[in-house]
């Protein structure tokens, strides 16, 4: 089943075209990665996908509607490049992802024991359990976006799409980020779609790599692209070297 289609899609910030005719299809079951180098349109294309911006052309659909229509929003999980999290909120670590819940109980339900797994699992995929009473504020930069990845996580959704997610996690979260990501996909059939410069902790799970650079690219399975000199472990350095070789 397509969980994304999106067809033609252009968009510019004033006079600066930054996506030119992109053509990007998703299937459910399908871990994907979008990389590229800075400023080839990758967060600008995802805040597309998830209903954030409407394309100048073209037209996407998120399971079949319009993503700002979408009716059943717990379908699809976000996490957005360098979150902010109001400094004085009050709330714990297990508040805020327990209220990735909301969307898929409904608010006028009291949270159930499957609830409450999601939650407890969600914070132990991203390394949190020791800080799950903790306050947000007390928390790290690098930790409060771990939060919003359990938040995602806890909802259970069929799309998860990730923007530069776990820049300067250490590789023990990395890891367990990676089982979390493979869990959605292979042991629950949903998609991920993960813009992300650290790409060697999934590197072997991907079913495909889209290069970006205002248009696609590059789509196909990682080995193909690997046999064109890019290492998935280091793209962030010899990726823009090989895109100008195009």
């Amino acid at each position: 089943m397509e969980v994304i289609a999106a067809d033609g899609i252009s968009f510019a910030y004033g006079s600066e075209l930054v996506l030119d005719d992109v053509r990007l299809h998703v299937d459910a079951g399908e871990f994907v990665a979008l990389v590229g180098p800075n400023g080839s349109g990758k967060s600008t294309l995802v805040r597309i996908l998830v209903g954030l911006l409407a394309p100048d052309a073209g037209e996407v659909s998120v399971f079949g509607e319009t993503p700002r229509r979408l009716t059943a929003r717990a379908r699809l999980g976000y996490v957005p490049q360098r979150p902010q999290l109001a400094g004085a909120l009050p709330a714990t670590v297990s508040e805020i992802v327990s209220a990735g819940r909301l969307a898929r109980r409904g608010w006028w339900r009291r949270p159930g024991a499957a609830d409450r797994a999601a939650v407890d699992a969600a914070i132990d995929a991203v390394a949190l359990g020791d800080l799950r009473r903790r306050p947000i504020r007390e928390l790290s930069g690098g930790q409060q976006q771990r939060v919003l990845i359990a938040k995602a996580l806890a909802a259970e959704p069929e799309l998860l799409v990730l923007d530069e997610p776990i820049a300067g996690v250490d590789a023990a979260s990395k890891r367990l980020f990676r089982n979390a990501l493979v869990h959605v996909v292979r042991d629950r059939g949903g998609a991920v779609v993960l813009v992300s410069h650290e790409l060697g902790a999934v590197a072997e799970e991907l079913d495909r790599v889209v290069v970006l650079k205002r248009r696609v690219l590059f789509d196909g399975p990682p080995a193909d692209l690997a046999a064109t000199g890019v290492s998935l472990v280091i793209h962030q350095e010899d990726l823009p070297l090989w895109l100008e070789t195009l």
